[in-house]
């Protein structure tokens, strides 16, 4: 197993395993004194994102697919047609596709790139409700566009689609959400502080000060992110050895974690992006009183909700108890014992399961889920 594939998995690229959809057009969208939740003013913002296909006149092709965990604007290339896989959801060659990446990731504005006074541990924590607002501008301003026929988003992708259905109701036709819930919950704020804490434990970190990467710190946080990644199921049949060599062992997969989990990723990037993940809550946005239920119940567009029935970092349990507040939601899980990465297609069946079923979503067409019992836990709503 390559590092590369390694981390294709970790953060879900995993269409890196099959041919690829036509090269994409990179753009940067940036925006002047943009002010973040928390108050900080950044001068400079930049929003790096890709576009695959046309604009149309009439400017109503538009699907938005927001980035997920540290990864860059090629991450959904396992739901789009290409030569190789004519039956994919999204066809560049009718749609246009906007491929976005969040800050942090080290191309968008992260601590790894911005000069003083906010370079590294100094740089703002940015929300999701940051990040949609900068995209929200960028498609707006730069793009000129004021609808999309639907919003698309695997793991924090997720989180941001949840939070554009609740902040501007009306600029999607349709959400989908893969392996991602709408308020990151106790348990994955705690797996998430337990992976910031290996990273940070390294005296080379320096309290975000390092003058070289801090080896040991980020050797552990892979090895961290290895125990949550997959199902233990998947660890158990050994379906690691799906993509190895024969004589191929445990060892040798493990220490791929340990060394390159994320190659070339910033400590202080990564660890920007986790409070990211952890800090959201569609409850906590203006209006809403820090109340979860209620945010879910403004939900215009209907929703295409797809947890991982093995996910660890968003339990298929979350889901259920989320899609009971959602007007329009069809609930339908992964079947998968890939664990996290299934919501990106990380098995052959995986990739099927989900462009099946977003095709026919994005078609209109009846897509057959779970019945969705209400939530029996008023207090647990907020």
């Amino acid at each position: 197993m390559t590092r590369q594939l390694l981390f294709a998995l970790s953060i879900a690229l995993v269409a890196a395993r099959a041919a690829r959809a036509d090269d994409p057009v990179r753009h940067e969208f940036v925006i002047n004194d943009f002010k973040t939740e928390s108050g900080t003013v950044l001068p400079k913002a930049r929003v790096v994102y890709g576009t695959y296909g046309h604009l149309n006149a009439a400017r109503d092709n538009v699907v938005l697919l927001p980035s997920h965990y540290m990864a860059k604007f090629r991450g959904y290339e396992w739901l789009i047609v290409d030569p190789r896989h004519p039956d994919r959801a999204l066809d560049p060659a009718k749609l246009f596709l906007v491929s976005t990446e969040l800050f942090g990731n080290g191309s968008s504005t992260s601590p790894s790139n911005t000069p003083e006074p906010f370079h590294g541990p100094r740089f703002p924590v940015t929300t999701i409700r940051d990040n949609v607002e900068a995209v929200h501008r960028l498609l707006t301003e730069d793009l000129h566009i004021t609808h999309v026929r639907a919003i698309i988003g695997f793991s924090m992708g997720a989180e941001q689609a949840f939070q554009w259905g609740v902040t501007y109701p009306n600029f999607a036709d349709r959400i989908v959400a893969t392996s991602g819930t709408a308020k990151c919950y106790g348990h994955g704020i705690a797996r998430l502080e337990g992976q910031i804490s290996a990273l940070t434990a390294d005296s080379a970190f320096n309290n975000g000060d390092y003058t070289a990467p801090p080896a040991k710190g980020l050797s552990a946080f892979g090895m961290v992110w290895a125990g949550w990644l997959y199902s233990q199921e998947w660890w158990r049949r050994e379906l690691w050895r799906t993509d190895e060599k024969p004589g191929a062992t445990l060892d040798q997969v493990l220490d791929h974690f340990r060394n390159g989990f994320i190659p070339g990723g910033d400590a202080n990037d990564m660890i920007l992006q986790a409070r990211t993940w952890e800090q959201h809550d569609v409850g906590t946005t203006p209006g809403f009183h820090a109340n979860v239920a209620e945010a879910l119940r403004s939900l215009k567009a209907p929703v295409l909700y797809m947890p991982s029935a093995t996910d660890l970092y968003f339990p298929v349990g979350d889901a259920r108890y989320e899609s009971g507040f959602m007007p329009h939601v069809t609930l339908l899980p992964i079947p998968s014992l890939w664990g996290h990465p299934a919501g990106a297609g990380a098995s052959p069946a995986d990739k099927r399961f989900l462009n099946e079923n977003i095709k026919k979503f994005l078609a209109g067409e009846a897509v057959k889920g779970e019945q969705i019992s209400p939530p029996n836990s008023a207090p647990a709503d907020r």
